[in-house]
């Protein structure tokens, strides 16, 4: 029976283990990672990944990071693979075939279809002395010194730097396509990560009459009646030509009443804050959450796309930090 100490112990030897096995796969890159990096870009079809196992749940992470990093990829199970599931592969498909050992069986019998199609074959394996390596156009190594299960049995460190090679490829890949983050987003519509990667200030930002702006003539009390009912806490000052020249907001107002017995008569130009922060109506919302988090603000006007504020600002909408969170955008 471990106790407290010899069960944090055993942790930290498993994750040591598997830490010095990634070390090793880092250096061991080479001439082969470039070229399955290459063979992958120029594939016209899809990416297949086929294994089974613990290797078999590996490939399905592996697919699922090319198909969402812009590579088109599935994964075939073998076994399903010889009983009818081959039918998935095109003449324009690249396999990736994975086996620690070189030598599962559901992976063999498959490989004469695949160089009956004359599919292009990469082989992750950790030895290049199996049909599997033998095979294959190429051989990527994921050799290890030892398993980190204490048994020496349990596919532990092996798994985790075939995860790791996957990842790098997928990197690879992304950084070799040029996959730019509109990219990323048109393939991850949906939850958190969607709406701050395609979210824009225009969609969600006040426009038109929902805007509160009052002129620089006037005084701190007609300029608060705006802010009251707009409803932001906040209210823009233009000057004659429409430009935006400053900002009044519930915190200004709590700060001049602690100044001023009756600041209420006073022109609302002597207390503004000039030089507003404002944001570009295309600009995502997330980057409109990091300016308000970096200014320590809770609202910006917003401008409208090819303007130039030495132009002076014309302010198209507002977007509050409430926007924001009621859009999920966090």
């Amino acid at each position: 029976m471990l106790n407290f100490k010899q069960i944090i112990a055993e942790g930290q030897r498993t994750v040591a283990v598997e830490a010095a096995a990634l070390e090793d796969l880092g250096q061991r890159l080479g001439d082969d990672f470039a070229r399955a990096v290459e063979m992958l870009a120029a594939c016209q079809g899809k990416v297949v990944v086929t294994g089974v196992g613990k290797s078999g749940i590996i490939c399905r992470k592996i697919a699922a990071t090319l198909a969402s990093t812009g590579t088109p990829a599935l994964f075939l199970h073998p076994t399903e693979g010889l009983h009818g599931d081959l039918g998935v592969l095109s003449d324009s498909d690249l396999v990736i075939a994975i086996s620690y050992s070189g030598t599962t069986e559901e992976l063999i019998k498959i490989i004469p279809t695949l160089k009956r199609q004359g599919l292009p074959l990469i082989a992750i394996t950790g030895s290049r002395a199996t049909e599997l390596a033998k095979s294959s156009d190429l051989v990527l190594d994921i050799s290890i010194n030892r398993e980190a299960c204490p048994l020496g049995l349990a596919p532990t460190a092996s798994t985790t730097v075939t995860l790791a090679l996957g990842d790098a490829l997928a990197s690879a890949l992304l950084a070799l396509k040029g996959f730019s983050a509109d990219d990323f987003a048109l393939r991850h519509p949906g939850g958190a990560l969607g709406r701050r990667l395609l979210l824009r200030v225009v969609d969600i930002m006040h426009s038109g009459d929902q805007i509160p702006l009052v002129a620089s003539s006037v005084s701190l009390k007609e300029a608060l009646f705006e802010m009251t009912g707009k409803g932001l806490g906040v209210t823009g000052i233009k000057d004659d030509q429409g430009h935006l020249v400053g900002i009044l907001t519930d915190g200004d107002l709590r700060r001049l009443l602690s100044e001023y017995k009756n600041p209420f008569d006073l022109p609302v130009a002597e207390v503004m804050t000039s030089n507003p922060k404002f944001i570009l109506a295309n600009e995502l919302a997330a980057t409109a959450l990091k300016k308000m988090e970096d200014a320590r603000i809770t609202s910006l006007f917003v401008m409208a796309e090819g303007e130039s504020p030495d132009n002076g600002i014309r302010p198209v909408g507002i977007i509050h930090l409430h926007d924001l969170l009621r859009a999920g955008v966090v």
